[in-house]
């Protein structure tokens, strides 16, 4: 079959496997997706109905990647699969069976928002502090507990819990969860990790049901199954149970979840759930030249929890990693951005083609600060999402109350937005009389004579009036003509167009798009049906990837190395390579936190085709404060034989007026030539691949630096022996210029700097 033919032959092995218990292990680049779909495009190929077919992804971008390559081999029957990340395709089941667990089939998915929102107003209602039980901690909790299958009963009851919460001085955590899970069934409302935890409820609470869908499924792939968590485990193992034709590919180099929940046990013991397990090693790495993968595999050897596998490329040789130490993290940026520009005029390439990878969002300034400097344009990943916008949650949540009116975050939001003269104090009074009647928010609202004064009623009545007028308009028309005639007669159109300011004419423009969106969606042909309640379900578990308008946009990629995953740039920079950052401080506690943080530092690697830039600072700010760093174990660890090290200082001489020459502090190159080939710096062989840390002389004491002038000779712990050639700055700033004899040109802080004046 001519879709066989361009695999190589441990890949062909996986896909012709289609029966029985499988597991692919998916090496960096070595053409998993690949994999995958030939593998479904197979199946049916050989008479398998698609919509026996369950195939389980971790994004809603890879699932349409992979559909889009499997109808290319089988046509439009692809579009029968049931394919979808976890959440997606048990939401859809739960639309049909959440009758079953008492939920309306019309329920809302809260996002993080909602949840944060319900769970501040349980806390102010509870009259507790919110900053001992901050929301995003009691969130992370409750979180933390359904991905383990632990209900808000269960939660009371375990010793080990309570004991937890009494010692953290949060002996109320119970009850949060507990009012927390009433209040969102109460609103017919279910969040993110609910639509997991659920499905599991109903398929142990309700066995015909688990039966039909194992029945229906009879061959299950997942995608990425080293990120799956217990709950998700468990949904899998159980479809799986009656056929056993169950499919994982994943690899577990690439754990990097577990402060989400994953179990990386999950994919290390598959073969002790299915003993009679058949196993494919993609080993061949596609990606990234041979220095790389080589680097790569050198330090993930320093792993000791991993599946054996032997990753190999026979791309090119290429360029060997480069490591470069920058004096502080501006200067760091500096170098990025300037080493961007050279690689782009000399090897003709793209601002897309570079990548920059942090491990914290806070490390982006110095980088955007670089690149700005130098109108170098990039997009930061993981930023705000279309969908999280105000405005766009603002309509969304109309569209919610419309489809259902006891959602209580929804109707909170929009009672009063545009205004109608329903403030704090009607919300309140609505409160209090829902709780006093034992009914909900909306029976009060769309009843509000019965319930409330006078004054109050004939504020509210209108809208409750409104909002059902718009239910009756959702039952007969499309998405757009329903989505339009809200945005309109809400009010929430005018009110952003009569704002003339340029950040209303982006929340206008932002409707606008929404409202286009919608429209498309309207118009396709590839569904059946076209109402609102169809495009919102969609658009709940949509994430920030999901939401990308312009994903050939020329620009430099920004983004946490967790963000990086699943992605592939021809250069990559991994930027602030320094102990307690890289590999961070919260690691350092146990092996299987250091392992994880070495599998998140073997993905940063792998994401690079052509080029790998390592780049570490010896003093970085912190809280305010100027600190010293050392160098990241991880560059030890890398096998120095891929490995090119190059200084960042250049050995400047001191000029004449007591500053320094027109030499960069940089990559070898000054800053008249920054467009030439920067000449190679051959470091010697050591031990260790980094600088060897200097021994203070005997006796070793801090000068009083007060008097410290250029010329003089002076003596660092850590830097070793150096000269003044440069002073600038007023005290208690000044900032000292030394040139060390091992390391080069430095630029300290003499407050912080501990200096032994030796002439």
């Amino acid at each position: 079959m001519d879709y066989l033919q361009g695999l190589n032959p441990s890949q062909r092995a996986a896909v012709e496997q289609t029966e029985g218990p499988v597991m692919i292990v998916a090496g960096a680049g070595s053409g998993k997706t690949r994999v995958i779909t030939y593998r479904v495009a197979h199946l049916i190929r050989n008479g398998v109905d698609p919509f026996n077919i369950l195939v389980l992804t971790f994004t809603n971008k890879a699932a349409k990647e992979m559909r889009e390559r499997i109808m290319q081999v089988v046509g439009n029957e692809a579009k029968n699969i049931w394919m979808g990340t976890f959440h997606s395709v048990f939401a859809k089941i739960l639309r049909v069976e959440a009758h079953h667990i008492g939920y309306p089939n019309n329920f809302t998915i809260y996002d993080t928002d909602d949840s944060k929102s319900l769970i501040r107003a349980i806390l102010k209602e509870m009259q507790l502090d919110d900053k001992l039980y901050n929301a995003n901690f009691v969130y992370g909790r409750i979180s933390a507990a359904k991905n383990n299958l632990i209900s808000a009963a269960e939660y009371a009851k375990n010793a080990q819990i309570q004991a937890e919460d009494q010692s953290g001085g949060r002996s109320q955590l119970g009850q949060i969860y507990l009012t927390y899970t009433q209040r969102c069934y109460k609103a017919g409302a279910m969040d993110f990790d609910d639509l997991l935890f659920k499905t599991n409820v109903l398929i142990k609470d309700h066995p015909e049901v688990l039966y039909k869908y194992q029945s229906k499924f009879k061959y299950l792939m997942v995608d990425e199954y080293q990120d799956t968590n217990f709950s998700q485990y468990l949904i899998v193992k159980k479809l799986a149970a009656m056929n056993e034709n169950i499919c994982v590919v994943g690899d577990d180099a690439q754990s990097i979840y577990a402060f989400r929940g994953a179990n990386i046990q999950n994919i290390l013991n598959f073969e002790r759930d299915y003993p009679d397990l058949h196993v494919f090693k993609l080993e061949q790495n596609y990606r990234s030249t041979q220095n790389i993968v080589n680097a790569a595999n050198s330090i993930i050897s320093n792993n000791t929890n991993q599946l054996k596998k032997n990753v190999f490329s026979e791309n090119e040789e290429g360029d060997k990693i480069k490591v470069v130490r920058a004096f502080s993290d501006n200067e760091e940026g500096k170098m990025v951005a300037e080493a961007i520009l050279q690689d782009k005029s000399l090897q003709n390439l793209h601002f897309k083609d570079f990548a920059i990878l942090y491990r914290t969002n806070a490390q982006s300034r110095a980088m955007e600060e670089s690149l700005r400097k130098l109108n170098i344009p990039y997009k930061i990943y993981g930023g705000t999402s279309f969908y999280q916008r105000k405005e766009i949650k603002d309509l969304i949540a109309y569209f919610r109350l419309t489809l259902n009116p006891n959602d209580e975050e929804a109707l909170k939001r929009v009672i009063n937005y545009p205004r109608r003269g329903i403030g704090d104090t009607s919300v309140e009074r609505i409160f209090i009389a829902a709780d006093q009647h034992q009914k909900t928010l909306w029976e009060i609202v769309s009843n509000p004579q019965q319930f409330l004064d006078g004054r109050t009623a004939a504020a509210v009545y209108p809208f409750g009036s409104m909002i059902q007028s718009f239910q009756v308009l959702e039952k007969k028309h499309k998405a757009y003509d329903v989505a339009l005639h809200i945005a309109q007669h809400s009010g929430l159109l005018k009110d952003l167009y009569e704002d003339k300011s340029v950040e209303g004419l982006n929340r206008y423009e932002n409707i606008q798009e929404l409202l286009n969106g919608i429209k498309e969606f309207s118009e396709r042909e590839d569904i059946e049906e076209h109402g609102l309640n169809v495009f919102m379900q969609d658009v709940a578990l949509l994430t920030n990837d999901d939401n990308d308008k312009n994903p050939n946009a020329d620009t430099v990629s920004l983004m946490t190395i967790h963000s990086s995953k699943g992605l592939e740039f021809p250069q990559v920079f991994i930027v602030g390579l320094e102990e307690n950052l890289f590999p961070s401080q919260l690691s350092l506690n146990s092996r299987s936190d250091l392992e994880e943080e070495r599998r998140l530092f073997y993905v940063a690697i792998t994401r690079a085709e052509k080029k790998l830039t390592l780049s570490y600072a010896t003093s970085r700010y912190r809280w305010g404060t100027l600190n010293n760093c050392e160098p990241s174990r991880f560059i030890d660890e890398l096998d120095p034989r891929y490995l090119h090290l190059e200084y960042s200082f250049n050995q400047a001489k001191p000029s004449t007026g007591g500053g320094f020459d027109d030499e960069r502090i940089g990559w070898g190159q000054s800053s008249k030539d920054v467009f030439s080939k920067p000449k190679p710096k051959i470091m010697p062989k050591t031990t260790s691949i980094l600088p060897k840390a200097h021994t203070p002389t005997a006796g070793f004491s801090p000068s009083d630096t007060s008097g410290l002038q250029v010329g003089m000779e002076v003596e660092h712990e850590r830097f070793g022996f150096g000269k003044v050639i440069n002073l600038e700055g007023n005290k208690p700033d000044i900032k000292a210029t030394i040139f060390f004899k091992e390391l080069g040109q430095k630029q300290l802080l003499l407050k912080f700097a501990k200096l032994r004046i030796i002439n």
